[in-house]
């Protein structure tokens, strides 16, 4: 008797649920296992900060695959356990209860949690944050009954909190520690803009400055800044970015907490996969880094579960994402270089550009739009052949830009 294999995928994610998909589109006839800490059906994230948390759109719109999929396609799901231990060379994950599953090959895509904000009083009541379906339940509840809220942190996930509350009727105060908002990623001239957007809709911005204090009795009352000011809060939501889920790998990880991958998503041990957030990618045009978008969890996904049946596929997608904050659509695709330059075509004051970044040798590495999509998406390809192009036409917006590839 032929024992069929067993591909294990640690990780009910987005990218651990495209991974499945894939394996059984490409033709994959064993064993596949798929492990979520969740109860829930495995489900999308960003709509928990916009559509989801404003009440919107119901629970069931977020589903990745409904519970008929899982089983029409014969993928073992496995919720609510928990995978604590990944043996590399017994080929073995093992669960908290410790029940383990032998995998011929496996894919880890834990994704990442919540950066716990280290204050006093941070475990009063109606302080949140957000990365379950549990976590916006709890915080549409206490919008419910009103504000005064307070944000802390401006990167993507602050920002898009913010925008839902105030379209809530919420009054909304920021506390972030960078000089404006989502700072690390926009950078100063496109995230003053974001701020400007987000001042016109009432948001109350304290940048430059962190959280002391959180004072309550049972619950939280005041925020109390470094800066020592003392803002009233009937509920708080901490978003001030992620940690990678990777203490499941055996082996080394990066400095930041990933798994380290090579460019076709491969850890250091044949047959053993990473994907996601928690992936730190060896990406053949940007160097090693982590993403932590949704476009991204797919197309690893794809290209892991590709390579696992032997593909032998280089991962180098340029890494497109948006955000809707009111009525505007960020987008944003490739990275941003420190020591670049970036070339302007609309404006930022009309708030409506596209930002090219260049590296210091003139390649485009990146590009950021506002209210301006169509340059972005037809970035995608220039940013993934590297291409160098004439920083006069890439302001010109009567040129089109995919002329640079037909060049």
């Amino acid at each position: 008797m032929i024992r069929r294999q067993t591909f294990v995928i640690v990780g009910a994610s987005l990218a651990g649920v495209t991974a499945a998909a894939i394996l059984r589109e490409e033709g994959f006839e064993g064993r596949v296992v798929l492990l979520g800490e969740e109860e829930l059906l495995p489900y999308e994230r960003p709509g928990l900060s916009k559509v989801y948390l404003r009440g919107e759109e119901p629970a069931e719109s977020l589903t990745v695959r409904d519970a008929d999929w899982f089983d029409d396609q014969d993928v073992e799901l496995m919720r609510g356990v928990v995978a604590e231990r990944l043996d590399a060379t017994a080929r073995t994950v093992t669960m908290a209860d410790g029940e383990s599953v032998e995998f011929e090959q496996a894919l880890i895509a834990t994704g990442s949690r919540n950066r716990p904000l280290e204050a006093p009083g941070v475990d009063l009541g109606n302080v949140f944050d957000l990365r379950t379906v549990a976590d916006a339940d709890r915080i549409r509840a206490a919008a419910a009954h009103g504000g005064p809220a307070v944000c802390v942190g401006m990167g993507f996930i602050g920002a898009e909190v913010a925008a839902s509350l105030r379209q809530m009727d919420v009054d909304v105060t920021v506390v972030e520690i960078f000089e404006t908002a989502i700072w690390k990623v926009l950078g100063r001239d496109a995230g003053d803009v974001m701020a400007r957007i987000h001042a016109d809709h009432g948001v109350k911005m304290r940048f430059n400055d962190t959280v002391d204090t959180f004072v309550g009795g049972a619950a939280v009352e005041r925020v109390r800044t470094s800066l020592a000011d003392d803002i009233p809060a009937a509920f708080v939501v901490v978003g001030i970015g992620v940690v990678p889920n990777g203490e499941i790998w055996p082996l080394s990880l990066t400095e930041d907490g990933g798994i380290p991958v090579d460019p076709t998503l491969q850890t250091e041990v044949p047959g053993i996969w990473a994907a996601g957030d928690v992936a730190s990618h060896d990406h053949p045009a940007f160097g090693r880094l982590r993403v932590e978008h949704f476009d991204n969890a797919i197309k690893m996904g794809e290209t892991a579960a590709r390579n696992m049946l032997g593909a032998g596929l280089v991962h180098d997608d340029p890494h497109w994402f948006w955000s809707d904050q009111y009525d505007v659509q960020v987008q944003m695709v490739g990275v941003r270089p420190p020591d670049g330059t970036v070339v302007v075509r609309g404006s930022y004051e009309d708030r409506s550009f596209c930002a090219f970044s260049l590296d210091a040798a003139g390649v485009l590495r990146g590009a950021t739009s506002i209210a301006w999509p169509r340059d972005v998406r037809r970035a995608i390809a220039l940013v993934r052949q590297q291409v160098r192009p004439d920083p006069a036409k890439l302001a010109d917006p009567g040129f089109d830009i995919r002329q640079f590839a037909e060049g």
